[in-house]
């Protein structure tokens, strides 16, 4: 299959030429061009990206390629060679608002779409190819790593003056809130168009202030676990978590009328302030919030000078407040990041994503990997009842063109 052999490519060139031998196959003609956004994993600050706080994910070398050729018409047509039986999907740049939002191309479509919102509509139609090497419904933000894609492929065609790759995720995030129906922050979208090899990106999601944090992990290697239980967020209670959030700060600003965002708070302050919050939950909420701000510039700061033990605590901590705080953790990844904890040669281990399934996120020294995939791949089987899957993988760049 194409797909097994993208998956399986060398390197990006490798792969860019098999998604072109599959272009030209399915659309009969010859792409122009084809580009790669990658999926992210989130090292530490969990669900406060939409409460004004700092996240630090970085790239990863697994994500989507997208081979693209313009049309003379306003006919777009799809086709993913992860979902081939869909066969291609035509749509029109006229009609798609009216469309059913049921497949894949809603995040294709959306995009297309929200460059029209910002100002920069597309200007005809297209034809699209897609892969994606990121496990589907994983956690490792798969939806993000497409949107990224088809807003790169959109730059590579009609070029829109004041569009470049953060510019990209804003446009890739309101495809995701406003068509697609997810309210969700813009870490996924900003990671994916904006990494760095070899880099931690710690984004002020307030301002999008952002800055590259060497990710020298010093024999130690970044292992990621799917759970291979699927995560819908847009089924699941992200939205109620988000409105918690949002209702624990109008709360506070009865006291703090001038804050914006939970995570302005230092931990010092919302102690003194939380008997404002009688509801335990909108509480628990809001603390979560502000103490992973707190855990989340400490772990950065803790890695950018090399203490890789302190950053593993930090992970550890981060764990424990998702699963007990804000409750978005789950059976399946508590299994995995407490058998992690116990495990020789891990130094930290957390759920990573937006929870209620998808993955957990390891740093492991190198010499202990074997041993930890077997030790915890063994307890999650007898736990749970079936496998779980591991990557190991490395920081990679943000979403560019491959030539």
């Amino acid at each position: 299959m194409t797909e097994d052999r993208i998956r399986n490519a060398a390197d990006e060139r490798e792969a860019a030429l098999e998604m072109r031998l599959a272009f030209r196959e399915i659309f009969g003609e010859e792409a122009d061009g084809v580009v790669f956004a990658p999926g992210r994993v989130n090292l530490i600050g969990e669900h406060i990206d939409y409460n004004g706080g700092h996240v630090f994910p970085c790239a990863l070398t697994l994500g989507t390629f997208g081979a693209y050729r313009r049309r003379d018409d306003c006919v777009m047509r799809f086709h993913s060679l992860n979902f081939a039986g869909d066969g291609i999907i035509v749509s029109a740049i006229d009609t798609m608002e009216e469309e059913p939002r049921e497949d894949w191309t809603k995040y294709t479509k959306g995009v297309v779409w929200a460059f029209g919102q910002k100002g920069h509509p597309v200007g005809s139609g297209f034809d699209f190819l897609c892969c994606g090497t990121i496990p589907n419904k994983s956690g490792l933000s798969s939806s993000a790593s497409l949107e990224v894609c088809m807003g790169t492929a959109l730059m590579e065609m009609f070029g829109p003056d004041g569009v470049d790759q953060v510019e990209n995720a804003l446009i890739g995030q309101l495809a995701e809130n406003r068509f697609v129906g997810l309210n969700c922050g813009i870490m996924d979208q900003f990671a994916s168009a904006n990494g760095k090899k070899d880099h931690a990106i710690l984004l002020d999601c307030a301002t999008l202030d952002y800055r590259h944090v060497p990710l020298d992990l010093s024999g130690a290697k970044l292992v990621i676990i799917n759970t291979n239980k699927p995560h819908e967020l847009v089924d699941s209670a992200y939205n109620e978590r988000r409105a918690e959030c949002e209702k624990a700060l109008e709360l506070l600003r009865a006291e703090r009328p001038e804050l914006s965002a939970l995570c302005e708070l230092t931990p010092e302050e919302f102690d003194a302030m939380e008997g404002l919050l009688s509801e335990t939950k909108v509480r628990d909420r809001a603390r979560h919030a502000v103490y992973e701000e707190a855990r989340t510039r400490r772990g950065a700061e803790a890695l950018r000078r090399g203490d890789l033990t302190a950053f593993g605590q930090y992970m550890n901590a981060s764990h424990v407040s998702l699963r007990d705080l804000f409750e978005v953790s789950c059976r399946e990844l508590d299994v995995l990041a407490e058998t992690a904890w116990d495990t020789p040669g891990v130094i930290g281990a957390r759920m990573t994503g937006g929870g209620f399934g998808g993955c957990t996120v390891n740093i492991v020294e190198e010499d202990a990997v074997e041993g930890f995939i077997e030790r915890v791949g063994r307890k999650y089987l007898e736990t749970i009842g079936y496998e779980a899957s591991f990557y190991v993988v490395t920081a990679g760049d943000g979403a560019h063109r491959v030539d």
